[in-house]
């Protein structure tokens, strides 16, 4: 299972990478694999407000959907459109390809109240 140094992680497994005045956001690697194959995600649209703590969009995967909800506040300022033909690419790849939204910060200093990669990895029981 991959925690990677350079995001931020929520307590409901998304995660945050930001980059300049924006953040990309995606589930972690955990929460695709306690999904299983993920095959459809309902994403906003660029232009949406979201509040820290909001949901988003869903993920539906062959057993279940779940909410996503935002790590932070701000606007979607885009959405990967190439999980709408390959929503396996969460799967596959959940910090890289499997982004899911862009989003320009209203509060950068948000991104460091979320857990950094030690402190999600002994959230979810990896401590190793």
């Amino acid at each position: 299972m991959e925690f990677p140094e350079d995001v931020r992680y929520t307590e409901e497994h998304e995660w945050l990478r930001v980059e300049g005045d924006e953040g990309v956001v995606g589930v972690t690697d955990y929460a695709q694999g306690e999904l299983g194959d993920v095959v459809f995600l309902e994403l906003p649209k660029p232009g949406t407000a979201v509040d820290e703590g909001s949901v988003f969009g869903t993920i539906e995967a062959v057993k279940t959907v779940s909410d996503l909800y935002a790590p932070v506040t701000g606007e979607i300022t885009a959405v990967n459109a190439a999980l709408g033909d390959k929503p396996e690419l969460v799967n596959r790849s959940p910090y890289t390809d499997g982004w899911m939204v862009r989003i320009k910060l209203s509060d950068p200093g948000q991104a460091a109240k979320l857990m950094d990669a030690a402190a999600y990895r002994k959230h979810v029981g990896e401590e190793g």
